[in-house]
């Protein structure tokens, strides 16, 4: 169990949390939530010993095993396999000291070194590594590459798969969906499901909230208030305990109006002297119930397009990649018209980026045609565009670049519509977090009032309000839209088509995103793509897959199909039973009751993903 008692705090002058007590019980999956600046980071710090509390205490069990993951990767020569064994402290010394035995000849070595690793499970070690390093994206071509020769997003991949191999009791996990693909995420959920430690995770994606933890630690105004059940569940029990305290504070306020009314009227008089001393004394004893503060939302848009023609962008029979030997998709036939909503699916590395690329215009087609309309404007957001921005620089510079011929005033205006209002404007992004900068990117893009956006990953960096005030902006947006996003609640918002990329091809995808996970959970290991080498000038995908021979189809069994649909339909059933408990306010007076219910909804919902699975093979 871990215990906080009387817990503050600080960060430098600024108190972050005090007078926290609560208790956090082994096999809790936690997620911790609140805005940006809230202390969430500085909370694993102090749980990994990093910083001491400003008062109070912080108890963890004595002999409690931690893996959190690194902020940085060193620039190592070692293979990826090895750096994610190396997580394994105990395995990785048992292995060294094998080969340093077998070199030197020393039996007796070799045989306890031998018997440690039997101990430790070590000889299936190299697997256990090879399916982490397979689940986050990394095929096996690549499980002997250099760590070094990776690029940023990689080797934070690589930091996620060494956690995971830490053997560990409490797991500490910092947005650890930022780099990932959709099928990574999809498989981290499934792991993290399946991890019998206690695990604390700060995540800005409500839909992997969702699916992974059991209890939200809220983190607001320097307090901490632990909520029974995924993120869901704590919106509407925060909504109704707001709610509950507006209510009480209005009640109080009558009161209070109504005592000291009293009191004025009477205490002077000395007959009633005695019941308005009465009265005081009750006015004095009321709690001071705090008022719901209406917290200011996050609002950007997106202006309207200065031309909207019908259609914008079209590829026929493209075949794209980064030459001959390096074809990513081949005979690719994809027309955008005004409102459309393109949500584009696909393994990691199968082609989505390159397909971007190719729209934008900035990867000529290898073969086939790229037609754009003369008034087409693109907004693009590419997954280095944060990086991209100039340091040194302020905001308002950025702007100047775009536009030098325009009154800074107005671009004033316009960036604190974007939350940079004031002297923010003017100030180097240098100290701005990775949250401001992707908004300040958008913002640029917003700036050029485009009538198509290409978006690749544009929600990493961004809190959970941003990505919100995002949706919204995008839903009102009158232009078309082609995303590439791993969060699911800001592309199912925001996308009513889906396209798949996967095998080199680009094809409507007839589904939701929870098709889509049931199709990822569905097909056969392997047959990614390669991950992109940082020493490499140009992106490294690796050759376009060979052409499968097609199987014929299965006979369907129309028993077996109807057992499987009956499956489904009577777990979703189920599942919605438990969706109805939880949105009635008054299920959470029962903590106990609460608890129960969301432990089989994440049964349920496990039987579910099997089930749905089960079915679509059948389908063949």
């Amino acid at each position: 169990m871990i215990s906080f008692r009387n817990f503050a705090l600080r960060r430098g002058e600024r108190l972050l949390l005090s007078d926290v007590d609560l208790a956090l019980h082994a096999g809790y999956r936690v997620g911790v939530v609140g805005r940006n600046g809230a202390g969430k980071t500085s909370l694993f710090a102090a749980l990994l010993g990093d910083v001491e509390p400003d008062k109070g205490d912080l108890d963890l069990p004595g002999k409690a095993r931690i893996a959190s993951v690194a902020q940085e990767t060193p620039h190592l020569p070692d293979p990826a396999l090895d750096f994610v064994l190396s997580g394994d402290v105990s395995l990785h010394d048992a292995v060294r000291m094998e080969r340093e035995a077998m070199i030197s000849e020393d039996w007796e070595k070799v045989a306890e070194a031998h018997h440690l690793l039997a101990e430790l499970n070590g000889y299936d070690a190299d697997a256990r590594a090879g399916r982490l390093l397979h689940g986050l994206g990394f095929p096996a071509t690549t499980h002997d590459r250099a760590v070094s020769d990776f690029s940023g997003g990689w080797r934070v991949r690589l930091n996620v798969a060494r956690a995971l191999m830490t053997p560990s009791d409490l797991l500490l996990l910092d947005e650890p969906t930022n780099h990932l693909d959709l099928d990574a995420v999809v498989w981290l959920e499934d792991w993290l499901r399946r991890y019998d430690g206690t695990l604390l995770v700060i995540s800005h994606d409500r839909e992997f909230l969702d699916n992974v933890t059991t209890h939200i630690l809220h983190l607001h105004d320097g307090k901490a208030k632990l909520y029974i059940g995924n993120y869901t569940a704590f919106e509407r029990q925060r909504a109704e305990h707001l709610r509950q305290q507006q209510i009480a504070f209005e009640k109080e306020q009558v009161e209070r109006a109504h005592l000291q009314k009293f009191i004025d009227r009477f205490k002077a008089k000395a007959s009633k002297a005695t019941q308005a001393q009465s009265r005081m004394k009750r006015l004095e004893k009321l709690t001071g119930t705090e008022a719901v503060r209406a917290e200011r939302g996050i609002h950007i848009d997106f202006p309207e397009p200065a031309r909207m023609p019908n259609s914008l962008l079209s590829l026929r029979h493209v075949d794209a990649g980064y030459g001959e030997d390096a074809k990513i998709l081949s005979d690719v036939g994809f027309a955008l018209e005004a409102g459309d909503r393109i949500g584009l699916l696909g393994p990691n590395g199968a082609g989505k980026s390159t397909l971007v690329k190719t729209l934008v215009g900035d990867l000529a087609p290898m073969s086939g045609e790229r037609s754009a309309h003369p008034d087409l404007v693109i907004g693009y957001f590419a997954q280095h565009t944060v990086e991209s921005l100039v340091a040194g620089t302020s905001p308002i510079d950025h702007f100047k670049e775009l536009s030098p011929n325009t009154a800074t005033q107005e671009f004033r205006n316009f960036l604190g519509r974007w939350q940079f209002a004031g002297d923010r404007a003017f100030e180097a992004i240098d100290n701005f977090s990775g949250g401001e900068k992707a908004r300040l990117a958008l913002a640029l893009i917003a700036w050029r009032k485009p009538n198509l956006l290409l978006l690749d990953e544009p929600t990493n960096h961004l809190d959970l309000e941003m990505r919100e005030a995002l949706a919204e902006a995008l839903s009102d947006f009158d232009g078309a839209i082609v995303m590439v996003s791993h969060d699911r609640h800001l592309i199912g918002l925001v996308c009513d088509q889906f396209w798949r990329v996967h095998d080199g091809e680009v094809e409507p995808f007839n589904g939701d995103l929870d098709d889509y996970a049931a199709w990822l959970r569905s097909r056969p290991a392997g047959g990614e793509s390669k991950p992109e080498a940082k020493k490499e000038t140009a992106p490294a995908p690796a050759p376009a897959p060979a052409p499968v021979a097609k199987r014929p189809a299965n006979k369907i069994n129309p028993h077996k199909l109807s057992q499987a649909e009956a499956r489904v339909t009577r777990l979703e059933e189920k599942l919605a039973e438990c969706d109805a408990q939880l949105a009635d306010p008054a299920v959470y007076a029962d903590g106990a009751r609460v608890a129960d219910i969301g432990r089989i909804q994440m049964q349920l919902r496990g039987e579910l993903e099997q089930a749905e699975g089960e079915l679509l093979a059948l389908y063949g």
